[in-house]
């Protein structure tokens, strides 16, 4: 069986994803709430409670892992927050993850595969240099390094496009390929930040092959609870009165056709004519936006439902949030309803995890894992 190390581990999304053919060896995280959803889900063996910057060599396990998984925190990189990229105290706890895996390597168990996922941000943050500091950690540690983007949307109903960044071994080997165009998966920002690395970490650098196709068989009305008993005509009104005319001619086209339409709506602030103004953005994609954490007065997602003249409108139920992080309905969510959108909000989609080790860890690792 092939076996992982989970940092950053959150409610156990990433495990959730990798699926019951992989052991976990170690899951840390230090945020409380979120461990006592990952003991509630996963039993409290193998999880570590603590902060990462505490951790050691002494506190790792002595199996050398397969693959090691680390979702580190977006707050300083996101394109929503402040940007202070690696300087930011949040995210630079990237330098803090890869300390242990210099430490796993020095005591010749490094895993064979290493995976960080943030959010595409990186790609630009502190005009790549970012991006850059994590491929030159793993190159320097002696992984050829590799990264994609890959939405979630290709597999749940939610647009949340994520970068993730592979680092494989001397005895792992995804299929690898030529530079590709630009695409969903290789955007330009992804292209002309690895132009711009270093000669030493261009040589470490490969292009994986291998490309998501679209698996979603299901759209955001499919996964929303049309009959739950709060959806209201007032919220629903409210929300009208923030759209701009462009968007309200959207609603009315819907009402129109008189048919069950569901979507989903975030406030933002947006400057108008040198004004600040909070206004209601509605999608009908079969998409939800996404997912967020709820700080804040406008992170979280509101839904709409047009059913002839009728408007009716309700926030996203957390429930709601976790099938779109495509977590299975036993999944036992934090019982606060801010906490369970925090958790859903701060994860890794479990169907790209899952796509992910299929693809491309597993074709990897071959034989590799059996034989250790």
């Amino acid at each position: 069986m092939k076996n992982f190390l989970e940092f950053f581990a959150g409610g156990g999304m990433a495990r959730i994803g990798l699926g019951p053919g992989w052991r976990c060896l170690m899951a840390n995280d230090f945020d409380a709430m979120k461990c006592a959803a990952y003991r509630e889900n996963f039993g409290d063996d193998d999880l570590v409670e603590a902060d990462i910057a505490s951790l050691g060599l002494k506190d790792l396990p002595k199996t050398r892992a397969d693959l090691a998984w680390g979702s580190f925190p977006c707050q300083d990189l996101s394109l929503a927050g402040a940007r202070a990229g690696f300087s930011g105290a949040r995210s630079s706890l990237f330098f803090e993850f890869w300390r242990l895996m210099d430490a796993l390597r020095a005591a010749r168990r490094a895993p064979r595969i290493v995976i960080v996922e943030n959010v595409t941000g990186l790609l630009t943050s502190n005009g790549g240099a970012d991006f850059a500091a994590i491929v030159s950690k793993m190159a320097a540690s002696g992984y050829r390094v590799s990264a994609m983007v890959v939405n979630a949307s290709a597999f749940t109903p939610q647009s949340r496009p994520r970068l993730f960044i592979f680092g494989f071994g001397a005895n792992a080997a995804p299929d690898f390929a030529a530079r590709p165009e630009p695409d969903e998966y290789t955007p330009q920002s992804l292209l002309n930040t690895v132009d711009a690395l270093s000669d030493d970490c261009a040589g470490a650098w490969r292009w994986i092959a291998a490309r998501p196709f679209n698996k979603r068989n299901a759209a955001l009305a499919d996964l929303v609870d049309a009959d739950a008993e709060d959806w209201r005509a007032d919220l629903a009104e409210r929300a009208l009165s923030m759209m701009t005319p462009r968007q309200r001619a959207v609603i009315d086209s819907l009402k129109a056709d008189g048919a069950r339409h569901i979507g989903a709506a975030f406030r933002r602030v947006r400057m108008e004519n040198g004004v600040r103004a909070q206004r209601v953005e509605a999608r009908f994609d079969g998409l939800a936006g996404c997912l967020r954490t709820p700080a804040g007065g406008s992170s979280r997602q509101m839904l709409l439902m047009v059913e002839g003249e009728k408007v009716l409108a309700r926030l996203m139920a957390p429930r709601e949030t976790a099938r779109l992080m495509g977590l299975p309905e036993d999944y036992r969510l934090p019982k606060s309803a801010n906490q369970a959108l925090k958790l859903c909000g701060d994860g890794v989609c479990a169907p790209v995890v899952r796509w992910i080790s299929e693809a491309i860890v597993e074709p990897a690792l071959g034989d590799a894992a059996a034989a250790a």
